[in-house]
């Protein structure tokens, strides 16, 4: 039995045996799943992404609305059944007896959970903290840093609200000075990125943000190039992997970050308010906690967990999340989500009136692509789309972004899709 055949059958045989505790592996849709998933761990992902009858069966994992297309899911994605059932499973535990159940046995859970998502990043144990969302990972870090006045920071007009005003609160309160790039995306140009980067950098620059995969439009940036470069002028990286983690498939080592962010309840359909924080080991010590600690210059991650109560039933159901993305694939997942997204690009993208602001190109994009009408702003495109055919989306205006942002996701049947531009056609004939 090869290796990767080994681990497969592992990882169903890990699933069965959770059957009496997730109810959904018990459900026709569950035993369907797993039995799909046995007849094709021998195609290669490329090849799986068009078999809309295996997604059919990952779709059935999802209680998604039948009457409302969801192509919003770079916001947040819905989670499957068995995590679902997996909070409602550690609630009703937790209401039993809360200081009982949530302290002296739910809270046993999170080192076992540390250690699940640390195989599934990549990294020591050690270097993983499990928070609430992104913005809470990223402002641990940015108020954490030990930066004083005249200490440069690069990032962009193109990163997300809540770190741009987190680095203007450090402008504002300790004198930092931010040096800020403008890009036109999409860019397929990874030097140009690079060098743009390198062109920010002085004596001065203490720190660089990357956002790997811009939220707006999807733009995926090289976050390693841009990272190696930063390291040979003694340089911090933060990464704002929001959109990148459990969406593209790589571990967090990859990109090269000495800090790095993420939201579970994003591309890992893990509970809504989940996230993880990554600091290298060795920057730990120097780097405070954003919620007070006993010791803030610990060099133990557990510090930056000093969260007070917290939702036990949400943090421990994540590791169901992990799980299912692992019986999935992360790679049979990308290559899924790409192809979804060139799907309906593709049969758009020459129509009178539309552009399609984000690259075709895998490299530089995943699922999330940004939708362009001539004539009509992104509101009124996004109202049209759902007024007329329940399509769900967000519109878009920030900076130079400007548009109605497409995210479909795993469960997202090529069907709907079908609708969507059925949709865009009209628009481009109005």
């Amino acid at each position: 039995m090869s290796v990767n055949r080994r681990k497969f059958v592992q990882k169903i045989a890990s699933v069965a045996g959770l059957s009496a505790l997730a109810p959904f592996y018990n459900s026709v849709q569950g035993k369907s799943l797993i039995s799909a998933l046995k007849h094709v761990e021998s195609i290669h992902p490329s090849d799986l992404a068009p078999d809309e009858d295996f997604w059919h069966y990952v779709q059935q994992a999802y209680t998604v609305n039948t009457n409302i297309i969801n192509l919003n899911n770079g916001g947040v994605s819905p989670q499957p059944l068995v995590v679902q059932e997996a909070v409602e499973r550690y609630n009703r535990l937790s209401n039993e007896a809360p200081s009982f159940y949530m302290w002296r046995t739910l809270d046993q859970g999170r080192e076992p959970l540390r250690m699940k998502l640390a195989d599934l990043a990549g990294c020591s144990k050690e270097e993983i903290a499990i928070n609430r969302n992104s913005s809470e990972a990223l402002e641990t870090i940015i108020f954490g840093l030990r930066l004083k006045a005249g200490d440069e920071v690069v990032l962009t007009k193109q990163d997300y609200p809540n770190m741009i005003n987190a680095w203007k609160q450090r402008e504002h309160r300790d004198g930092i000075v931010l040096k800020w790039l403008d890009f036109e995306f999409p860019i397929d140009d990874k030097e140009l990125i690079i060098n743009k980067f390198k062109e920010a950098f002085t004596k001065k620059t203490k720190l660089v943000q990357i956002t790997h995969i811009n939220n707006w439009m999807g733009q995926i940036l090289p976050a390693k190039e841009i990272a190696d470069e930063a390291h040979k002028r003694g340089i911090e990286v933060m990464i704002d992997a929001a959109h990148s983690f459990a969406h593209i498939n790589y571990k967090i080592p990859d990109l090269g970050g000495d800090y790095f962010g993420t939201s579970l309840h994003k591309w890992l359909c893990a509970p809504f308010g989940s996230g993880l924080l990554y600091v290298k080991k060795e920057k730990i010590k120097n780097l405070y906690p954003l919620f007070a600690a006993a010791n803030p210059e610990d060099d133990n991650i557990r510090k930056f967990e000093n969260l007070g109560t917290r939702s036990f039933a949400i943090e421990q159901a994540i590791g169901q999340a992990v799980n299912f993305h692992e019986m999935i694939g992360g790679e049979r997942k990308e290559k899924r989500l790409h192809y979804l997204k060139n799907y309906w690009t593709n049969k758009v993208k020459d129509l009178p009136k539309v552009n399609i602001a984000t690259s075709s190109d895998p490299n530089f994009s995943c699922a999330i692509a940004l939708l362009q009408v001539e004539g009509m702003t992104p509101g009124e495109v996004g109202n049209f789309l759902f007024k007329n055919y329940k399509i769900h989306t967000t519109s878009i205006n920030w900076e130079n972004i400007h548009g109605v942002r497409i995210t479909p996701n795993v469960y997202t049947r090529t069907k709907d899709l079908d609708r969507l531009v059925k949709a865009i056609t009209e628009l481009s004939k109005a």
